[in-house]
């Protein structure tokens, strides 16, 4: 797409509408996993430098940082899209359906990716206009939990003032953009635990230490943390996914595997929860003569919307014409909670009325509302900057 056909695509919606329609269902028919997105990368690099857009030299296995710099140099401001896919085979029926077995787009990305390389051509239209500069994320393997990390360790997002992202919601009707200020998603983190007992024939149990028995009681024991060790006022979720144990119908197993997940909103809370667990693991296998280890990953902590900034946004979002709602706390991750430890930002979620949530395999959306977000956020960004400047003027006049 050369710069003359970028100002045509952008002044008009219809023209863009189709381009980003293109884009997501192209992105929909190659999904790829986390850390694996080489041809997701290649293309959304392609569209950019298309665009006439600079992208960034910066060591990232996958992902792509372009960037935007307007007539002057003012602050900086980044916008960021998640690019990975998920390990589900798609149920959905379409002309653009996945066509690699077991990874779908389940969660939305391609959509958000759309979204953001349309604010990126919107905002490629306006340069001659900005007043600083704006780096657009495309973030790899948000659905591990440590994509932003890799974005993090680059030079990528120096300087950045303030950082904008968006997650779609099924949920909610195409239109409506919910977003609040203070904690908006969970604490995650993943949680192993491994017992070993003495495996004996099955007709013979005193014989040996039968740790499916212990694992039984373990995981009931877990959810006495939730009821009986957190105030009822505090929410957390302690999920056992995973139990493997034994071969066959005859033997007790020696040992037992365990693999969950624990969803936090205080990080006092959240901090204290691996001692708990330990307890009722040490305890409960002691008691059996067993041994049991505990092994702790943490993920992303939550995303926890600046309040100025989650004004300005909301302010922004009313301009474009969305309906903005308050929404709850969500016990659902997003490691874009690792931006907002060192730059202030706000993240928010933009309607699609799905008809299935999120992770589903027939999870789909309303591409009508990929145009209308894709303005929201190249608004967002522009208005940003001002914002900035403006603050900076007003803080020299009070100097």
């Amino acid at each position: 797409m050369s710069e003359m056909e970028l100002h045509t695509i952008t002044e008009n919606k219809s023209e863009l509408k189709k381009s980003l329609i293109e884009v997501r269902r192209n992105l929909h028919a190659e999904p790829e996993l986390s850390n694996e997105e080489v041809k997701t990368t290649n293309k959304i690099k392609k569209w950019l430098e298309n665009a006439g857009i600079s992208i960034l030299d910066l060591p990232l296995k996958t992902g792509v940082i372009g960037e935007i710099i307007g007539e002057s140099a003012g602050p900086i401001i980044a916008i960021r899209a998640d690019i990975d896919a998920l390990p589900i085979q798609e149920e959905a029926i379409s002309p653009f359906q996945s066509n690699v077995a077991g990874v779908m787009h389940a969660c939305g990305h391609d959509f958000h990716t759309a979204v953001i390389i349309g604010a990126a051509y919107l905002l490629k239209n306006r340069q001659s206009r900005l007043k600083g500069t704006v780096r657009i994320i495309f973030q790899p393997a948000e659905e591990t939990g440590h994509g932003a990390k890799s974005i993090l360790a680059t030079s990528g997002l120096n300087d950045v003032q303030a950082i904008f992202g968006l997650h779609n919601d099924p949920h909610s009707k195409v239109g409506v953009l919910g977003v609040k200020e203070g904690v908006l998603t969970a604490g995650v983190d993943r949680f192993e635990i491994k017992i070993t007992g003495k495996g004996s024939h099955a007709a013979r149990p005193h014989e040996g230490i039968d740790p499916i028995v212990i694992a039984a009681e373990i995981i009931t024991r877990l959810q006495t943390i939730v009821s009986r060790a957190i105030k009822p006022s505090e929410s957390i979720v302690i999920s056992v996914t995973q139990i493997h144990g034994g071969n066959t119908w005859n033997v007790l197993p020696e040992t037992v595997y365990l693999e969950g997940t624990v969803r936090t909103l205080k990080e006092e809370i959240r901090e204290a929860i691996p001692g708990k667990i330990e307890k009722v693991v040490k305890g409960i296998t002691d008691t059996y003569g067993a041994k049991g280890i505990l092994e702790w990953h943490p993920g992303p902590p939550s995303v926890e919307n600046d309040p100025e900034w989650t004004r300005f946004s909301k302010h922004i979002a009313a301009q474009n014409g969305y309906q903005v709602v308050e929404v709850e706390p969500s016990s659902g991750g997003e490691d874009f909670a690792f931006y907002q430890q060192k730059i202030r930002g706000t993240f928010v979620n933009v309607g699609v009325s799905g008809e299935y949530g999120l992770h589903h395999p027939k999870y789909t959306l309303n591409e009508e509302a990929i145009v209308p977000a894709a303005y929201y956020f190249a608004d967002l960004a522009e208005q940003a900057i001002i914002k900035l400047l403006s603050d900076r003027d007003s803080s020299d006049a009070n100097a």
